[in-house]
């Protein structure tokens, strides 16, 4: 997988990939033993956009305490980068804990991630324990620089290092949950029982569907994101039967934002009829932590009947980016796609069905119910 071509089984028995994939980095792994099935160029170092918000919650959740309150201050938000994608977090307003969470990982806010940070002790202690956890993760193609995933010089992962994250977050239940969610309600004006309430939906358009574009069965998050340099960027997991699938998928060649989406499907449809076939080609390694303490990596081994890169055509490491959008800003209270209530009772029977598996815990429902809610 360290090449930048195809790494696949291409024994007879096994589907061929998909025919549409045009994406410059991509990986299809098993979450729950992590066993990679196919790959193409895995490690590449590439802006990542929004999906570090993965690592950001990975590091950052564990320690803030879910009904913990926040008071916004304007200092808070200096390094918001222009253009930044922001749920409506505003000055001299409280939220739960639970509230910001639910806005960087549903409108993808990083005003929402910029409050949460300021509670963990600022922008550079949160950077740089990201980057601790990276290389706990062995997330080793990752470099952080800031904590939302805004385009920025030298801030780099790659799909391999994005599924890492993606399943060590899992292992969270407020991760999982928070990730999962279709919809929910974010403080607006007012205080107490006379503030007013909007409805935030996910931008995860695999997870709540889009025009052209169905929800995928049984997904169950994780994270999409998108900036002029990353181009668009997605990981998500998904259930089928007794098999679980993480997928990340990076920039690809067409431009209409659903592309990522679609090609991330594919690799899904693949993975799902091919895992019981195909030959893995690498494994998703454990944490450092979780290593015996002789351990030596030692290289993987390219089994025969795989379809691989020989090295000649290794691209370049991606240089720092530099561009000056983020994802485009949601809009507070517009719901940014039309999902229909059945469509939704199977988003959320996925969420529960993926949610049932060991070791995972089961998760709350999949959107969060305030008082005076129907039922």
């Amino acid at each position: 997988m360290a090449g930048s071509g195809i790494a696949v089984d291409t024994s007879a028995e096994v589907p061929p990939l998909p025919a549409e994939l045009t994406a410059k980095s991509w990986i299809v792994a098993d979450a729950e033993t992590g066993e990679v099935f196919a790959a193409h160029a895995a490690h590449r170092p590439l802006p990542p956009a929004s999906t570090l918000k993965m690592l950001f919650a990975d590091t950052v959740l564990p320690q803030l305490a879910r009904d913990a309150e926040y008071l916004a201050e304007p200092e808070h938000f200096t390094e918001l980068g222009p253009g930044s994608s922001a749920v409506g977090v505003a000055d001299g307003h409280t939220y739960t804990v639970e509230d910001l969470w639910l806005g960087a990982f549903l409108a993808s806010g990083n005003d929402a991630v910029y409050a949460l940070t300021a509670m963990n002790g600022g922008k550079e202690a949160t950077v740089a324990e990201m980057n601790e956890r990276a290389a706990e993760l062995q997330a080793y193609d990752t470099h952080v620089v800031n904590p939302d995933g805004y385009d920025a010089d030298g801030q780099l992962s790659s799909a391999y290092d994005l599924t890492l994250i993606a399943r060590a977050g899992l292992q969270h239940d407020d991760f999982r949950e928070y990730a999962a969610t279709a919809s929910a309600d974010f403080p607006g004006e007012g205080e107490g029982e006379d503030r007013e309430t909007y409805e935030i939906q996910n931008t995860n358009r695999l997870l709540v569907g889009a025009p052209g574009l169905d929800p995928y069965p049984g997904l169950a998050g994780v994270k999409n994101g998108y900036t002029s340099a990353a181009g668009y960027t997605f990981t998500g997991v998904a259930e089928r039967g007794d098999r679980v699938l993480l997928v990340t998928v990076m920039d690809p060649a067409d431009d209409d934002n659903l592309a990522v989406y679609r090609e991330a499907a594919a690799l899904l449809d693949w993975g799902f009829a091919a895992a019981d076939t195909a030959r893995p080609v690498g494994e998703l390694v454990p944490p450092v932590s979780e290593l015996p303490a002789d351990h030596q990596a030692e290289p993987e081994p390219e089994p025969a009947g795989m379809a691989g890169d020989d090295g000649k055509n290794a691209e370049a490491a991606a240089a720092g980016a530099t561009g000056p959008e983020e994802e485009p800003a949601v809009a507070s209270g517009l719901l940014v796609a039309t999902v229909t209530a059945g469509a939704l009772a199977v988003l959320a029977l996925g969420a529960y069905v993926f949610h049932r598996r060991h070791p995972l815990p089961l998760p709350r429902p999949a959107r969060r119910r305030r008082d005076g809610d129907p039922d």
